[in-house]
């Protein structure tokens, strides 16, 4: 844990006694509310392109995504790696076609596990049974995306799941020894900030080893850039002062125990309709720190789980 808070990267440092660098890979997988299965059109905020390094591309192999990504990223000594199966829901497959997918990476030297980002309704029992049996052996992440614990705004954002599949997923998992982490999108519109940071007590509740928190940003070419345009009032995009506070608050009511992964992200420059607040992340991240440092905040201070 730093002095404010606890950085799961920091986490994972102390696991391998070394920098571990995240590979993201592409594997042509779609989602259930894209392709007719639960709906179409996918989630309202969503463009997945926004997620892509160059070297990314279904075209190529997961292994041949892996090479390009740890010549792109090898600049540490001692460095190892990551095999990060991020865009859309990487667990969409049948078994048998996602150990043919997952395992040859993790044969590739310096790779020390995955990470897979799916969705909580495309997990099954026999899939986090294999997952249980892969952590044996190295380090296996999952990562949900549960973006609210609010089911009026998932139906609003055509999530396509329940937040009760959410808990259902993440305590299965947890069950089984396998690391797992929630993804959280904070400024959905229809939510409150006080709504937004005390989310932070039910995720503390769960059996969770990381979130990863971002502000909402309105990207080109989703249903949700096309309802900003037309209806922007619907809307209370952050100014990074603003998000700041809200994250020193969410923060403060999150279990110290639970890791953070992340607290923004950004969407390319071309891609990007709002906010656009100039900042790199390591620069949001020093005006965090200042603003945990002059509210007195550690990570749990206001959990009630911690106090109670």
């Amino acid at each position: 844990m730093t002095d404010r808070y606890n950085n799961y990267n920091e986490t994972l440092r102390c696991r391998f006694g070394c920098r571990v660098q995240k590979i993201s890979i592409n594997a042509g997988f779609t989602c259930p509310n894209r392709d007719g299965t639960k709906g179409r059109g996918g989630c309202t905020f969503c463009n997945n392109q926004t997620f892509f390094p160059e070297y990314c591309s279904p075209q190529k192999s997961a292994v041949r995504q892996m090479e390009e990504g740890m010549h792109f990223f090898r600049r540490y000594e001692g460095q190892k790696y990551l095999a990060y199966f991020q865009a859309y829901t990487n667990t969409y497959a049948p078994l048998e076609t996602l150990r043919r997918l997952y395992e040859p990476v993790l044969e590739m030297e310096d790779v020390v596990g995955i990470v897979v980002g799916t969705r909580p309704d495309c997990v099954d029992g026999p899939l986090l049974d294999y997952f249980a049996e892969l952590s044996e052996r190295c380090y296996v992440m999952v990562e949900y995306g549960v973006e609210s614990t609010d089911d009026r705004t998932l139906r609003r954002i055509n999530r396509g799941h329940s937040f009760a599949e959410s808990v259902w997923a993440i305590e299965e998992t947890a069950r089984r020894g396998i690391s797992v982490g929630a993804h959280l999108i904070l400024g959905l519109p229809g939510e409150s900030r006080v709504q937004m940071f005390l989310r932070a007590e039910t995720m503390s509740s769960l059996p969770l080893d990381m979130v990863k928190l971002h502000q909402l940003q309105i990207v080109r070419g989703t249903a949700m850039a096309r309802e900003y345009e037309a209806h922007p009032e619907r809307f209370h995009l952050f100014t990074a002062e603003e998000y700041v506070g809200l994250c020193v608050d969410f923060i403060a009511h999150l279990d110290c125990h639970i890791g953070i992964g992340r607290f923004v992200s950004q969407s390319p420059k071309g891609m990007l309709v709002a906010p656009d607040w100039g900042l790199k992340n390591y620069e949001f991240v020093a005006m965090l720190e200042k603003a945990l440092a002059r509210r007195d905040v550690r990570q749990g201070k206001l959990c009630r789980s911690a106090i109670g």
